[in-house]
């Protein structure tokens, strides 16, 4: 065990300058994505809540397709369409198959051609969009539209203005631009000790969170107003939590079982408690997640104005069927598996860069460890809320 504490100790002090500039310096940017590849621990193959949550709001998307006012103000051939946070695999590409699809007949039936289809896939410039294209690649035959990628993030404008006709965005705003500089800050009342997320934590923490998010909601709806066409369609899916509910988290199952949350701090204690990291290291790292309010966004819409909210609801996607829990129930290692995979395809980027790459993979093994051992998870429920927006550029 020595060895390995020095080990860690020495990946500790060769990164300490780097992560305070990621953390504190707005570098997050430089490293926040879904994790690349095809294994087992990537995102592609651990996007399974993602998956539910589009199924769910796909009769809303399409709805909002057929009622927009293309016609009406775009008199060219072409259509151009973004996806803003794409990350990787299968649902970026079934989504826009969807959309694409939905235009090209609309074109036919209305105008009687074939419109020209652009489709923009954008994320951060750590996005593994290597992966994406691979994967687009294999469908050249069957594609209906020309593929682009842009990299940087859709809190800055990231197009000329009036380009866009359709802007999706699925899953990804949830994701804050940086993580408050009081929640990283000893001296604030904001400081976030002990844990990795907000829920649970004290007023301090949760309002510097909601500042943040308000901020980067505000600058996301800015760039759009300036990218989207008038009577261009702007369509969220994003991590979200009840009309009035102070809470990340709907309901008490969902606040135990919820992978950022009781599992994630006892695996960081852990390694405290191994003599891998000591409390500081697991003090400044904090994910960048807030999930908004059906009020905050409305809040938001309203305050930068040029959008008309077309519809807003709020939805609740169950974490995995019945039968993965029958599945699961008979063998909770394969749970503690799945769960360390899906985390590991959410936050191992940011986690490499804060830890090093040797103590991230303890970290998520020490979590896969806590998950397994803990069968009271298997026998409760997780839900994660969504917020579904369609808005119309005015």
């Amino acid at each position: 065990m020595e060895w390995l504490r020095s080990i860690a100790a020495s990946s500790r002090r060769s990164s300490d300058k780097i992560e305070l500039d990621r953390w504190i310096n707005g570098g997050l940017q430089r490293v926040l994505c879904m994790q690349g590849g095809d294994d087992d621990g990537s995102y592609a193959n651990n996007s399974e809540a993602t998956a539910s949550a589009i199924t769910l709001c796909k009769p809303l998307l399409l709805n909002a397709i057929q009622s927009m006012k293309l016609m009406e103000y775009n008199i060219c051939t072409s259509v151009r369409i973004a996806d803003l946070g794409c990350a990787t695999g299968y649902n970026t590409l079934a989504t826009i198959d969807m959309v694409v699809e939905t235009v090209r007949v609309r074109y036919l039936k209305e105008r009687g051609l074939e419109p020209e289809l652009e489709v923009f896939f954008s994320d951060l410039p750590s996005n593994d969009f290597n992966s994406l294209f691979r994967s687009l690649s294999k469908r050249a035959s069957s594609r209906e539209y020309y593929a682009a990628g842009v990299a940087g993030s859709f809190y800055h404008r990231l197009f000329p203005r009036g380009k866009l006709d359709i802007a999706v965005s699925l899953s990804a705003l949830h994701w804050l631009s940086k993580v408050p500089d009081e929640v990283l800050d000893k001296r604030s009342a904001a400081w976030n000790k002990g844990r990795a997320w907000i829920e649970g934590a004290n007023k301090q923490v949760v309002e510097a969170y909601a500042k943040q998010s308000e901020k980067d909601l505000e600058d996301f709806l800015s760039c759009r107003k300036e990218e989207i066409a008038r009577g261009g369609l702007l369509f969220i899916l994003m991590g979200g939590r009840p009309h009035m509910q102070s809470n990340q988290l709907a309901d008490s199952d969902s606040r135990a079982k919820h992978p950022f949350t009781t599992s994630m701090d006892q695996a960081w204690q852990d390694l405290i408690n191994e003599g891998l990291i000591d409390e500081d290291t697991r003090d400044m790292f904090n994910i960048p997640a807030y999930m908004r309010s059906i009020e905050e966004v409305e809040r938001g819409i309203k305050r930068i104005g040029g959008f008309q909210i077309e519809r807003i609801e709020y939805k609740r996607i169950v974490e995995h069927s019945e039968e993965k829990q029958k599945e699961w129930m008979r063998d909770p290692l394969s749970y503690g598996r799945a769960k360390a995979n899906l985390v590991r395809a959410t936050l191992r980027p940011i986690a490499d860069a804060h830890l090093g790459p040797y103590l991230s993979h303890q970290l998520f093994n020490r979590f896969q460890s806590r998950v397994s051992s803990d069968l009271n998870l298997l026998h409760t429920t997780c839900f994660y809320g969504v917020i579904v927006l369609s808005a119309i550029r005015i």
